[in-house]
C-alpha cells in the first residue's frame, strides 16, 4: 500500500493548502488504497455526505445523500465504540453487526471525527473498501488524521464565511429596511471661471459599527444586495435634487451592475437628464460593455453624462475610458494629494489632461486638500476641482464652497 510520508507528525509530504475538499479526499483514496472516501456532517439523527470521492466502478454512495446515523460506522466511531482503523469486520462483533456491513459492503475502514473549533463533532472523515485489508497500519490512521485536520480547517473557515455572510446580510437589510442612510453633495468647481460644475451625491451610513460607504457597498455586493443598496442611493441622491436650484447639476456614483439595472432605468425615466451625470467606477472588470453601452444610450441621448472614477488609481484602466467615451475623467486623489512635491504625478496628471483634451471630455481633480496643490493643479491645466479644500460634503443647504483664487 502507498502511503504519503508524514512531515512532523503533521500534513502528508507534498500536501499544500489550499486544496479542495474534493482533492484531499481524492488524495487520501489514492494514496490508501481505498474505493470509497468521504465526508459526511451529523445533522437531525442523519448522517448527510457532503463530499464522496470514488474509484472507478466503485460508486456506491452519492452527495446529497443520507442513512440513519446510528446504522453507520461515523456515528459509532465517533461515540467511541468502534475503533477508527478496521482491517476487517470481521474481528469486530458489532461493526459485523451493522446493515451497512453487508449492504455496501465494507471490508476495510478508516474512519476519523472531524471537529469545529467549539469542540462539537461535524462528522467525519471517512475511507473504505470493499474487502479487508490486513495492511492497514497506524502510520495509515496517522495519515487520515491529517487530512480530516486539514478539512475540519477548511469547513471550518466555510461555516465562519456564512456567519459572516449572515452578519453582513441582515446589516444590509436593516439598512434597506430602515433607509438609515444620508446623502450629503460635494460640489466640483470650475477654475477658468466662477461657478459649481457639479454635486456630488455621496453615501453616509449611520449603522453601527462604523464603516466607510466603500466597505458598505462591497459588503451589499458580496452578499447579493449590491443593486438595492445602490438604488436606495440613487433615490435619496434624486429627492435631494428637487431641493436644489433647477440650474444644478448632481452626480450619483453606481457600478456597471447597477447601470444596466431596470431600477435605474426606471428611477430615471421622468427626470432633466442633463442634470444628472452618473459616475462608473472599474473596480472589478467590467466583463460585457455591449449591455452596459446599450443600456446608457438612451439615456445619454436625454441628456446624461457620463463620468469614469478614480482614474490613475489602478482601477479605472484607459480600455475603460475608450469603451465609456465618458463626458468627465475624474483624477483619484492618490494623484492629487501631493501633486504639488512629487514631479511624477504631474508627469502623470498632465498626461492625463491632453489625453481628456483628445477625446473630448473635461478633467476633474479629486481630493485637493491644500492650497498648493490647487496652484499646480491650475498651473498644468486642470479646469475642475473638488475636495476639502473647496469644500465638504453637506446636505445641500449647508454647501458653501470655498474661493479657489
Amino acid at each position: 500500500m502507498k502511503v504519503l510520508p508524514l512531515i512532523g507528525g503533521g500534513l502528508p509530504a507534498g500536501l499544500h493548502a489550499p486544496m479542495s475538499l474534493d482533492g484531499i479526499l481524492r488524495s487520501v483514496r489514492t494514496h490508501l488504497g481505498m474505493d470509497v472516501a468521504f465526508i459526511s456532517e451529523f445533522t437531525d439523527g442523519r448522517r448527510v455526505f457532503r463530499h464522496v470521492e470514488s474509484a472507478a466502478g466503485k460508486k456506491c454512495i452519492e452527495v446529497g445523500g443520507s442513512d440513519p446515523l446510528e446504522e453507520s460506522y461515523c456515528h459509532w466511531v465517533a461515540k467511541g465504540k468502534l475503533p477508527q482503523m478496521i482491517r476487517d469486520p470481521a474481528d469486530h462483533p458489532f461493526a459485523a453487526s451493522l446493515t451497512v456491513t453487508n449492504s455496501l459492503p465494507v471490508g476495510a475502514h478508516l474512519s476519523v471525527p472531524i471537529r469545529l473549533r467549539n469542540g462539537d463533532v461535524y462528522g467525519t472523515f471517512c475511507c473504505f473498501s470493499s474487502r479487508p485489508d490486513p495492511s492497514l497500519t497506524p502510520r495509515d490512521l496517522a495519515t487520515m488524521e491529517a487530512f480530516a485536520q486539514l478539512a475540519g480547517e477548511q469547513i471550518q473557515q466555510g461555516l465562519d464565511d456564512d456567519d459572516t455572510r449572515q452578519t453582513e446580510l441582515r446589516r444590509i437589510r436593516s439598512v434597506l429596511l430602515t433607509r438609515d442612510l444620508q446623502m450629503v453633495f460635494q460640489p466640483a468647481i470650475r477654475l477658468d471661471e466662477p461657478g459649481v460644475e457639479f454635486l456630488e451625491a455621496l453615501a453616509r451610513f449611520r449603522s453601527k459599527p462604523y464603516q466607510t460607504p466603500d466597505k458598505w457597498f462591497a459588503a451589499a455586493a458580496e452578499v447579493g444586495l449590491g443593486t438595492e443598496l445602490e438604488m436606495l442611493a440613487v433615490t435619496l441622491a434624486l429627492h435631494g435634487l428637487a431641493t436644489l436650484p433647477e440650474t444644478a447639476v448632481i452626480s450619483i456614483n453606481v457600478s456597471p451592475e447597477t447601470a444596466i439595472s431596470n431600477e435605474l432605468a426606471a428611477s430615471l425615466s421622468s427626470l432633466p437628464l442633463d442634470r444628472i451625470i452618473l459616475e462608473i467606477t472599474e473596480h472589478d472588470t467590467v466583463s460585457l460593455y455591449g449591455p452596459l453601452m446599450e443600456a446608457l444610450k438612451p439615456l445619454r441621448k436625454r441628456g446624461l453624462r457620463i463620468a469614469v472614477d478614480d482614474t490613475g488609481a489602478g482601477h479605472s484602466s484607459f480600455r475603460h475610458i475608450l469603451q465609456m467615451h465618458p463626458d468627465y475623467i475624474k483624477l483619484d486623489m492618490s494623484l492629487s494629494r501631493g501633486i504639488d512635491r512629487d514631479p511624477a504625478r504631474r508627469a502623470l496628471a498632465s498626461a492625463l489632461i491632453w489625453f481628456a483634451r483628445e477625446i473630448g471630455c473635461k478633467l476633474v481633480a479629486e481630493g485637493v486638500e491644500k492650497a498648493s496643490e490647487l496652484r499646480t493643479l491650475r498651473d498644468i491645466g486642470v479646469k475642475i476641482v473638488q475636495g476639502h479644500l473647496i469644500a465638504r460634503p453637506a446636505p445641500p443647504a449647508e454647501i458653501i464652497p470655498a474661493e479657489t483664487s
